[in-house]
């Protein structure tokens, strides 16, 4: 016997008529006739968010075989009374579009399990005998809170630094992991005393030191570019029963940079067991660029030969932000590695200078959607190269946010500021090829700060005009 045809339930999505061609869009990617067959309907409203369920009631109207209606994620209030003119069950959507995939179920594969690694996170701070208690605390809160695991106390040269102690202890009683960064036998005995339980570093100099530490080392090569000296001290460590990390060095760009890799590498064949540690930070700090992209591939790089702990340190502008990024980033080449699966459209916080795609309108549909507008409040987008800017009585296009902004004619100030922060805004994205959204915030991945204010000043102008409840 034949299984009976399943019918496919029929959705109807409502909007306003700026976010139409977005859904549109959307919905025609998604929808599968065996999954749901989905309509639009457009009511007479511009923002979308300024929908209130009691207006919708007044102002839809539902064909018959509808099965459920959907009410963008920002109509807030009780639904009862649009179900009660609908006839069927009443929904509301994601707040932005882009979440409406997730919203109707469509979960993707590749991100099951998401969010899991295995490398640790030390997070140095650097010239820590410089530093007021205070100060120290402060950095090491900000460290933690970014995702570091471990605190690393970098100590000068030329100790010992006989506070180290009372820096050490301030971190253990507030429950961190510390490390202790210094060849001085005084200073380290000082902070393993206080709680310290891993040292950086030792080799032939002062490896013979660590019996008395009674705590885990990070093993470093005896002369700089070379594994020289390592296998000794590998050696000692295992036969004084001591536990140990391998750090072969990480150089710079132009001192060994690649050679320095293929040493973690030869590192890894000779000792296939044992832990790992890589100094980040002689990279991120000492080239000219932004450290996210540094991060990310040289996490992947630790990931993919099992180097499982990392020393950062976040110094340098443009890498103060170095412990975000790696705490993203070991994420996601964990989830690559494991996974087999490329690191793409994965972790999109760490798109930071450009976005994914931006979403593209095309002039055509620019000029319609102005078409539409009966008001005088003015719509701002920003694609191809080109500033849109049109209300009821001018639809300008250029390329400099101050030629358009003489066009508008704007006599109020506060609107004319608004209007010059929100052409500025257009003109960055343009720059960068971001995706540019009136009211919100341009998105810079995890540096990104919501304008609510902004929004919700133009949302409240905008309702007013069109005289909604």
């Amino acid at each position: 016997m034949s299984n009976p045809t399943v019918i496919a339930p029929r959705l109807l999505f409502v909007t306003g008529r700026l976010a139409e061609f977005a859904l549109r869009r959307v919905l025609d990617d998604l929808a599968h006739p065996t999954d749901f067959r989905a309509e639009v309907a457009v009511l007479p409203i511009s923002v979308a968010a300024l929908m209130t369920p009691q207006w919708v009631a007044r102002k839809l109207e539902v064909t018959e075989g509808i099965d459920r209606v959907i009410l963008p994620g920002h109509c807030r209030g009780d639904l009862s009374v649009v179900e009660a003119k609908a006839g069927v069950p009443v929904s509301l959507g994601p707040e932005d579009l882009r979440d409406l995939p997730r919203w109707l179920g469509r979960s993707d594969d590749r991100l099951a399990g998401y969010g899991d690694y295995t490398i640790e996170i030390l997070a140095e701070i650097n010239h820590a005998p410089r530093l007021t208690l205070d100060e120290f605390l402060d950095q090491s809160h900000r460290f933690i809170q970014q995702g570091a695991d471990r605190i690393d106390v970098g100590c000068d040269p030329g100790g010992p630094w006989m506070d180290v102690g009372t820096y050490v202890a301030a971190l253990v009683e507030r429950g961190w992991k510390v490390s202790v960064d210094t060849f001085d036998p005084t200073e380290v005995k000082l902070a393993v005393k206080a709680g310290a339980d891993l040292v950086l570093s030792v080799n032939a100099s002062n490896r013979e030191h660590a019996t008395e530490w009674g705590v885990e080392v990070v093993a470093i090569p005896d002369v700089p570019g070379t594994l020289e000296g390592l296998d000794a001290t590998v050696e000692y460590l295992t036969k004084e029963e001591i536990k140990f990390r391998i750090d072969p060095i990480l150089e710079p760009i132009g001192f060994g940079f690649a050679a320095s890799l293929g040493r973690y590498i030869e590192a890894r064949k000779r000792w296939p067991d044992a832990p790992m540690l890589m100094g980040i930070g002689n990279l991120t700090e000492l080239t000219d660029v932004d450290s996210a992209g540094i991060n990310t591939l040289l996490i992947g790089f630790c990931e993919e030969i099992g180097v499982t702990s990392v020393l950062t340190t976040a110094v340098i502008n443009w890498a103060r932000s170095s412990v975000i990024e790696i705490d993203l980033a070991r994420r996601l080449a964990h989830h690559a590695v494991t996974r087999q699966t490329l690191p793409k459209r994965v972790e999109p916080r760490l798109v930071v200078l450009r976005d994914d795609k931006p979403p593209r309108f095309g002039p055509e549909a620019l000029a319609e959607l102005a078409a539409r507008v009966k008001d005088a409040n003015w719509r701002i987008y920003a694609e191809d190269g080109q500033i849109y800017a049109f209300n009821n009585a001018h639809f300008i296009v250029g390329t400099d946010p101050f030629v358009i902004f003489e066009q508008m004619n704007v006599d109020d100030a506060s609107h004319a500021f608004y209007l010059g922060h929100e052409l500025m805004k257009a003109k960055t994205a343009l720059t960068l090829n971001k995706a540019y959204r009136q009211d919100q915030s341009l998105d810079w991945g995890f540096l990104t700060e919501p304008e609510i204010s902004h929004r919700s000043t133009k949302i409240r102008a905008r309702a007013t005009t069109e005289g909604q409840p």
